[in-house]
């Protein structure tokens, strides 16, 4: 199983560069400077902050040619800020977890010797009593991830299915991610792979990031062109695991 990592700030395609400069040109110049700016990690978190690429991202018409990573960072971190959650890497792991699970099948609990994904939470719940060390902290971490995911960024498929057939509310969902991320953050692998910090975060602080995604979600959908709508972006089709799961 893959221990997802902040990574986003680090790496930037070609189309992201060539994204920043159409909008911040004026401001640092050609390609040249601006990769130079991107390596310094001050002037890279400054660059990435600046809000004209947020508004950018969101008003400009169609598909954008930038890739997930560079997309969902800028995002995240923007109405995170807005919520109080100012710590740069708590943002970057979140945009990191959105972009794996923009790919349905990074969606899914993969667990080693297991024939099939885990696709529900209680099959999850059920797989920890047995898995091993590793398998365990990476079951809790995929819990929380998808937890947040899922109330993030579908809380109103989440209201329908409660509403109209009984599953989980949007609680249940707040409480499953704030417990195992928690659990995940306390496991001694947290300290090896430098996310306890930032699973302490998100678990104290859950809903908040939580209605943050809701933010991001609801102003996609208000904004963006309906042809390119987050769903999409996403990869996400209904009645697939990530999208539409039983849990």
């Amino acid at each position: 199983m893959k221990v997802i990592q902040p990574n986003c700030r680090v790496q930037f395609a070609a189309e992201d560069v060539d994204f920043i400069l159409s909008i911040l040109g004026r401001k640092i110049g050609n390609a040249e400077c601006l990769v130079q700016l991107l390596s310094d990690e001050e002037s890279r978190d400054l660059i990435l902050d600046d809000e004209a690429l947020f508004h950018a991202l969101l008003e400009r018409r169609g598909c954008l040619s930038v890739s997930t990573r560079f997309y969902f960072y800028v995002l995240v971190r923007n109405v995170f800020r807005r919520s109080g959650i100012q710590d740069r890497p708590v943002a970057d792991y979140v945009a990191e977890v959105l972009a794996e699970f923009a790919r349905t099948e990074r969606a899914r609990c993969v667990v080693p010797g297991q024939a099939d994904p885990l696709d529900y939470f209680f099959e999850m719940l059920a797989a920890l009593p047995e898995a091993d060390e590793r398998t365990g902290f990476c079951i809790r971490a995929h819990i929380g991830n998808y937890s947040l995911f899922l109330s993030g960024v579908f809380p109103d498929r989440i209201r329908f299915r409660a509403e109209g057939r009984g599953f989980p509310d949007v609680k249940y969902y707040d409480a499953l991610g704030r417990t195992h991320y928690r659990a995940a953050g306390d496991h001694r692998l947290a300290q090896r792979y430098e996310l306890a910090a930032i699973f302490n975060t998100l678990s104290d602080r859950f809903e908040t990031t939580r209605l943050a995604l809701n933010d991001m979600a609801d102003r996609l959908f208000a904004i963006g062109d309906s042809g390119c709508s987050l769903e999409t972006l996403l990869s996400l089709r209904p009645g697939k695991p990530s999208a539409g799961s039983g849990n």
